[in-house]
């Protein structure tokens, strides 16, 4: 069983109830361990938007990364772009060798950078709730890159 990352966009409702939806998903998938959602982090006492607030959080989210068996990134944000954020997530894990699994449930480009360095690309929920985290089987981008 897996301990997992969940990087993604939680800017918006679309994007929240989209994480959520993985959420549990993730939470009945009998490959998972654990998993770690930043959507949920709580800093009582730290204010948003603060230096204090944006340090505690960038060193939270970097340390889970680290402590998880691979990344599982969302990058459905607007258009064909990546959130910036899930994108240095995908790039700090890749850097630090960890398997990154990329859910991509809307239709566009992939940035070859991420298409590249990913092990698996996933388009439906029901392919996130087959999927097999312990196995990891490939499952390559077969798309148009920029």
């Amino acid at each position: 069983m897996k301990r997992i990352y969940l990087a993604g966009p939680f800017f918006d409702d679309e994007q929240v109830e989209r994480i959520e939806k993985l959420e549990k998903i993730l939470t009945n998938n009998n490959t998972v361990e654990s998993f770690f959602s930043p959507r949920t982090t709580n800093l009582p006492g730290e204010e948003p938007g603060t230096p204090e607030w944006a340090n505690k959080i960038y060193h939270d989210d970097v340390n889970e990364i680290l402590k998880a068996d691979l990344v599982l990134a969302v990058i459905d944000f607007t258009g064909d772009n990546v959130d910036s954020g899930t994108a240095f997530e995908i790039g700090y894990a890749v850097a630090n060798h960890k398997p990154v699994i990329v859910f991509h449930e809307k239709t566009g480009i992939v940035n070859l950078m991420i298409s590249e360095s990913i092990r698996s690309y996933l388009t439906t929920f029901e392919d996130v709730k087959k999927y097999d985290f312990d196995k990891m089987p490939v499952k390559k981008y077969n798309g148009p890159v920029i």
